[in-house]
């Protein structure tokens, strides 16, 4: 694949997917992850492991991507894999299919229960394949890959598959769409955007005027800094701790 010849690399930018036990940022786990790395000389590496979440997998997620818990007891932990991860994945950008809204949020939540904080949205560009899709299309997966590729979606919701997919969707999206031929990632990141969100779940978002304000439950709407009193709440309940990090970032800022 040509990867190279309709973006902009300035540095290395990693395509990933996860397949978790749930979908829940705050409670559930990594159990397989793949991921492709394009360095901006046109190398490429690719790494796919089996993750011992070191909680069961519920049925119902064994039933979506197929791993159940005998096919993990005796994987690594996701702290075992941690230090290598990290240094695989620091000072790249990130790309997936739906990843902004998931895939980044899980796995910084599993980078920060091992001590490391990754990947902030402040310092990593966000290439959703999804994302754009929708803003052209608005389609799925698999008909993403028929729409762009004419090709029938194979072995959905195995982390490799749906990885390798996600890749040759974006790289029919860049042949497809002149707007986005020849930008940047930062560029196309921005464009992914659905709206200014600071956290990876879009809990916190920056008004017009550059506040930050949350973007749910009662407050919904509301400066953080007008409202303390739920931001204590949510530091007693059941967030990431990823979150709770950021919060406490935003209160402690003058």
């Amino acid at each position: 694949m040509n990867f190279l010849k309709n973006i902009k690399l300035e540095r290395p930018i990693i395509f990933f997917d996860l397949e978790t036990t749930g979908i829940s940022i705050e409670k559930d786990r990594i159990v397989s992850i793949a991921c492709k790395k394009f360095n901006p000389d046109g190398s490429e590496e690719s790494k796919y492991m089996l993750v011992n979440p070191t909680i069961p997998i519920p049925e119902q997620a064994t039933l979506v991507h197929g791993i159940g818990d005998d096919d993990v007891v005796n994987c690594p932990t996701f702290k075992n894999l941690s230090k290598a991860m990290y240094e695989f994945f620091n000072g790249c950008d990130l790309a997936g299919y739906n990843n902004s809204h998931f895939d980044n949020g899980l796995l910084q939540e599993e980078f920060f229960r091992c001590g490391i904080n990754y990947p902030k949205p402040e310092d990593v560009m966000s290439v959703d394949a999804c994302a754009i899709f929708k803003k052209f299309e608005k389609r799925d997966l698999s008909s993403a890959l028929m729409f762009f590729c004419g090709k029938e979606m194979q072995d959905a919701h195995n982390a490799e598959a749906d990885n390798n997919a996600t890749i040759e969707i974006f790289e029919g999206q860049l042949n497809k769409y002149s707007e986005l031929q020849g930008k940047t990632v930062k560029e196309i990141s921005d464009f992914c955007k659905m709206d200014n969100r600071v956290d990876w779940a879009g809990k916190i978002i920056k008004d017009e005027n550059g506040e930050y304000v949350f973007n749910f439950g009662k407050v919904k709407g509301c400066k953080v800094k007008n409202e303390r009193g739920f931001a204590n709440w949510v530091m007693d309940k059941d967030f990431p701790e990823s979150f709770k990090e950021l919060l406490r970032k935003i209160l402690a800022e003058k």
